[in-house]
C-alpha cells in the first residue's frame, strides 16, 4: 500500500493519505528537485506532485506549489510594456522642457529688480517644481503605471528640464548647496511618485 493515493471525485483530484502503523520506520524515497538535479528534497508540488526544492517552492495560501503551477504574474501596475515607456519618455521630456522653459521665462521676466534677493530661494523651488510636474506627467501618460524603468524615464526627464532651466537662467545659483539639495528632493519626488 502506498502512502499517497490519488482519486478523482467530480473531476477534481483528491489526495488521500493512508497512515500505516509499523514497528520500523519506512524508508523514504530519495527525490531530487526537477529543476535542480543535484538537490535532494522531500517537498512536492501539491498540484502536479513534481519534486521541488526550497529554491523552487512557492508558498500559496493553502499549500506549496512549483513555479509553473503557482502561475506567478507581475501586478499589472508594474507590468510596463515598451509602448508605455515611450509614452512616459515623450510626455516626461515634453513637460520637462516646457516646465524648464516656463520657469526660466517667469524668473527672467517676473523678477527684474529683485533677482539678487530671491534667486537663492526661487532657483531651488523651481527645480522641485520641475520634479513634481515631471513625476505627475509620467504617471498620467502611462495610465498610472510604475516601476524602475519609469523611474529612470522620470529622472532623465527631470535632468533635461533642469538643464533647460540652467541654460536659460545661468544667473540662478542652482549649483549651490540649496540647488543640490533641491535636485535631490526633486529626484526623490519623481522616484517616489513612480515607485
Amino acid at each position: 500500500m502506498s502512502l499517497h493515493s490519488q482519486q478523482f471525485i467530480e473531476g477534481k483530484r483528491v489526495q488521500r493519505v493512508a497512515v500505516l502503523w509499523r514497528s520500523k520506520p519506512m524508508a523514504q524515497e530519495i527525490l531530487y528537485c526537477s529543476n535542480h538535479k543535484d538537490i535532494e528534497t522531500t517537498l512536492r508540488c501539491a498540484k502536479c506532485d513534481k519534486p521541488i526544492c526550497g529554491k523552487c517552492v512557492v508558498f500559496t495560501d493553502v499549500d506549496t506549489r512549483c513555479r509553473e503551477c503557482a502561475r506567478l504574474q507581475r501586478i499589472p501596475t508594474y507590468n510596463v510594456s515598451p509602448i508605455y515607456l515611450v509614452r512616459g519618455l515623450v510626455g516626461g521630456l515634453a513637460i520637462g522642457v516646457a516646465a524648464g522653459f516656463t520657469l526660466a521665462l517667469l524668473l527672467t521676466v517676473g523678477l527684474p529688480g529683485q533677482l539678487g534677493r530671491v534667486a537663492g530661494i526661487v532657483g531651488p523651488l523651481a527645480i522641485i517644481a520641475i520634479g513634481y510636474t515631471v513625476g505627475e506627467t509620467v504617471t498620467l501618460v502611462t495610465n498610472k503605471k510604475r516601476g524602475p524603468a519609469l523611474q529612470a524615464v522620470g529622472v532623465a526627464s527631470l535632468v533635461v528640464g533642469y538643464l533647460v532651466l540652467e541654460a536659460l537662467t545661468p544667473w540662478l545659483i542652482i549649483g549651490s548647496l540649496f540647488g543640490i539639495i533641491a535636485a535631490i528632493v526633486a529626484i526623490a519626488i519623481v522616484v517616489g511618485r513612480l515607485q
